[in-house]
């Protein structure tokens, strides 16, 4: 039998969309089936009922509605107060840390006007937004880096509403773990109607004896482990966060893992919570949140009612460590009672079950590994490959057209975790370890435990040259990173 969760390894990521309206699904139908196959090959018949099931899952392209969303982001390094309120010296987005949250809503454009004030050059990647290639933010294969003293334009229309996230993609390990990253939330066109819509930015960090960010970077000790793990945990940026609520509220709470390396799993089990979308897109329908892992780079939403009040702080931990349980938040229920608001749950969207994916034959197996070597004396690898820094040129690892249905696997022969991340598409849990498994969302990110091997079923819709990597940041900047290329016809 398929299975959902299956603890300790908690399926994570991943998430449908709306249907289509008005012409949509005979666009999609008609760019799928034109680019199924080549007349002369020969498709398993599973491939075209794959692609069928897969018609009206999310959006072609972008709708602009004309309405133009613009913001000013300054990258420079400040002081915050941060980690009980000690002043902390960090790089941050516009002086805060998380960096602002943008909010737009669907069919709306963005467009931020960057500025480099870092003594580094960098770029600003969206993390799993469907885009442009060339506002992806990958540094010389999409955009220049952007110089100190520089300025960039980023603009685009979000294909999909979701929780998205933006971060650095040049020198992530250590311009991330400094403190870039910002929150991108993409609303519905007409936003479903919670009491509120809360935020929830988990990170850690690595402070020596003096309370400062630890300014050694990719260690032997991170390379060789799962990355850089901090010894202080915090929730937008404190260790004290609570959230209050008045009984018979129902609210939105999004979660986002913006560490280097640390997984966490987040326990709800005390409260009515409902996983509604995953990675910025919406479920099939709403499941238990229970066992799941919130890999680097992921994002979750949740739907909570609360009933009752709480004669005391709720606490809610992460679980990811059974040893050693983490306290993330406190929720506190206090107050007048509210009418609980009703209306139908979001997570409605088409995901195709894709039962008969791993009927496919295997387009690609990469394998995930290390070896000594490289400027850091070890070296990640993808198929014995290296990815040897942004500023060298890079030939695409694989090659993948536009509309056509790929089973791919990645074989993990390493001990360390491998949250493994694609930009520019989304794609489907199909089994771990050979066990199918039943997932009712996309994820663009698959955490890929130690010496496991996963299954993942996608079709490209998006042209470009786009990265795939390991979101353990230091395992990517060793050379865990490499470019799928996705062309048209």
């Amino acid at each position: 039998m398929p299975t959902l969760f299956r603890y300790p390894r908690a399926l994570v990521a991943g998430a449908g969309r709306l249907p289509f309206t008005s012409l949509m699904p005979l666009v999609l139908a008609v760019a799928l089936t034109a680019g199924a196959c080549k007349p002369r090959e020969k498709a398993p018949p599973q491939v075209a009922r794959a692609l069928r099931e897969f018609e009206g899952a999310y959006p072609l392209e972008a709708r602009p509605n004309g309405t133009v969303r613009a913001f000013d982001i300054v990258a420079e390094p400040t002081e915050v107060a941060l980690v009980n309120g000690h002043r902390l010296r960090v790089w941050a987005y516009n002086g805060q840390v998380p960096g602002p949250q943008l909010r737009i809503r669907l069919g709306e454009t963005l467009r931020v006007r960057f500025t480099n004030r870092l003594p580094q050059e960098t770029t600003i990647h969206w993390h799993g937004v469907r885009l442009p290639n060339a506002m992806d933010g990958v540094p010389h294969a999409t955009q220049p880096p952007v110089q100190p003293g520089e300025t960039f334009v980023y603009e685009f229309t979000p294909k999909d509403a979701g929780t998205f996230w933006f971060h650095p993609h040049v020198r992530s390990s250590e311009q991330v773990e400094r403190g870039l990253y910002g929150v991108l939330i993409v609303e519905d066109a007409e936003p479903p109607p919670y009491s509120r819509d809360a935020m929830w930015v988990i990170d850690d960090w690595l402070l020596d004896e003096t309370g400062q960010v630890l300014p050694r970077f990719n260690t032997r000790h991170d390379l060789a482990h799962d990355g850089r793990w901090g010894n202080v945990l915090t929730v937008n940026g404190r260790t004290d966060e609570v959230l209050r609520v008045r009984p018979g509220e129902r609210i939105r709470l999004r979660l986002l893992n913006s560490a280097n390396g640390r997984v966490v799993m987040p326990d709800f089990s005390a409260l009515e919570a409902k996983l509604i979308a995953v990675d910025g897109m919406y479920l099939r329908e709403p499941i238990d949140p229970a066992g799941f892992e919130l890999a680097p780079g992921n994002r979750i939403d949740l739907d909570i009612t609360f009933n009752q009040n709480m004669a005391a702080p709720l606490p809610i931990f992460d679980r990811f460590s059974s040893r050693r349980p983490n306290r993330l938040a406190d929720i506190v229920v206090e107050g007048e009672p509210v009418i609980p608001a009703g209306f139908a749950s979001p997570a409605r969207a088409h995901v195709p079950a894709w039962k008969e994916g791993l009927q496919v034959p295997e387009h690609h197996g990469f394998r995930l590994n290390a070896r000594r070597g490289g400027p850091f004396g070890i070296e990640w690898t993808i198929d014995d490959k290296a990815f040897a820094g942004h500023s060298h040129h890079h030939e695409p690892l694989l090659t993948l057209k536009q509309g056509r249905f790929y089973r791919l696997r990645f074989v993990n022969e390493s001990a360390r975790l491998h949250p493994i991340h694609l930009h520019g598409m989304f794609f489907r849990l199909l089994a771990r370890d050979g066990v199918p498994v039943d997932e009712p969302f996309f994820r663009d990110t698959v955490l890929v435990h130690g010496r496991e091997s996963v299954d993942i079923a996608l079709v490209p819709t998006d042209v470009g040259s786009w990265m795939m990597h390991c979101h353990i940041l230091e395992h990517a900047e060793a050379g865990m990173m490499t470019l799928l290329e996705v062309t048209s016809g």
